[in-house]
């Protein structure tokens, strides 16, 4: 089972704009696009100290897995001689 929400990531840009590296993603979840864009300008306005020209908030959409399943392990890995 999969819980679907928002966060908000900022993104350090070089050019107004263009050639953004993320810096920072923070730890509010939001349940809708909505409430995450709502939030989004407040959130820049306190995570504005990154040293870039232009600094943007974006809201990204990520899943948590629930559930009691154990994760799959892999096989170890065989080394070939030669």
């Amino acid at each position: 089972m999969a819980i679907g929400y928002f966060v908000i990531a900022i993104l350090g840009c070089a050019d107004g704009g263009s050639a953004c590296t993320p810096v920072a993603t923070l730890p509010a979840r939001y349940e809708s696009q909505s409430q995450c864009a709502a939030a989004a300008v407040p959130a820049l306005e306190a995570n504005s100290n990154f040293d870039f020209p232009t600094l943007l908030a974006r809201c990204k959409s990520s899943v948590t897995k629930t559930g009691a399943t154990a994760p799959r392990r892999s096989p170890p890995n065989s080394a070939v001689g030669r």
